[in-house]
């Protein structure tokens, strides 16, 4: 599998990797042999060390340093929010405006385990968003984090009304099926049961834009779409196309 991974960008100092849906970032605590970015990437180099992380769900860019010096200076950089962190999300709806700060502070829920919340007694969150195409019923969104809380993404945009169409948390839905998009131009065979066309939350870290750490210029990284999210915005933009 190491063979497939997406080296968006490497040099001396640090390797940037577009990570698929589904694997984790580093090794799983309990379950060892569990596929997971860090170690595909660390059998082809002599050492790496892990910046930050993204949900095993969440596609995008991630970068790691290949030395303890650069990732010392990549590691502050991120604590001090110098990176600028994009993402792109498909939801539900589409925001009463197209674009907008969302400042909401977020909190781990006090019922649910592993679930953030708005609440007052949480830590201070911001997030811009800007609606870059209008689907009517879903929409895709630019989502640009000024903190790094955890499901920071996926709270804020169900804050505003418009959760990702898929999320099991936050959102309205566990499964995403073409027949949603398509509505009664939707036509199955007799006896055929549809399948999902979606079944993890549609969010995808996919730019960073950065000082490199060790030479004297600007990185610019952007992270290719993952092909579920592709065919699903291409079934979108279909129908949008077929109204008018």
């Amino acid at each position: 599998m190491a063979k497939q991974l997406d080296i968006v960008y490497e040099d001396d100092h640090l390797v940037a990797v577009n990570k698929p849906a589904g694997l984790l970032t580093i090794p799983d605590r309990f379950k060892h042999d569990l596929p997971n970015l860090y170690t595909m990437l660390q059998k082809d180099r002599d050492e790496l060390f892990i910046v930050h992380r993204l949900d095993r769900f969440t596609s995008g860019g991630l970068i790691f340093a290949k030395s303890a010096e650069v990732h010392k200076t990549l590691s502050q950089m991120f604590t001090e929010r110098i990176p600028e962190k994009y993402y792109l999300a498909i939801c539900d709806g589409v925001p009463n405006k197209p674009e907008g700060t969302i400042d909401a502070a977020l909190a781990e829920s006090m019922t649910t385990r592993g679930k953030m919340i708005v609440h007052r007694r949480g830590k201070p969150s911001m997030s811009e968003y800007k609606v870059l195409e209008d689907f009517g019923k879903y929409s895709l969104i630019q989502v640009q984090i000024f903190s790094g809380r955890l499901h920071q993404v996926r709270v804020h945009l169900s804050h505003i009304g418009v959760p990702l169409i898929v999320d099991n948390l936050y959102g309205k839905r566990e499964e995403f099926f073409l027949s949603e998009i398509k509505g009664r131009k939707y036509r199955l065979a007799k006896y055929e049961e549809e399948r999902p066309i979606l079944t993890r939350q549609p969010l995808h870290a996919w730019k960073l834009v950065l000082p490199h750490p060790a030479e004297e210029k600007k990185l610019e990284l952007e992270f290719e779409l993952p092909k579920d999210m592709r065919a699903i915005l291409n079934q979108m933009r279909k129908l949008s196309k077929d109204k008018y």
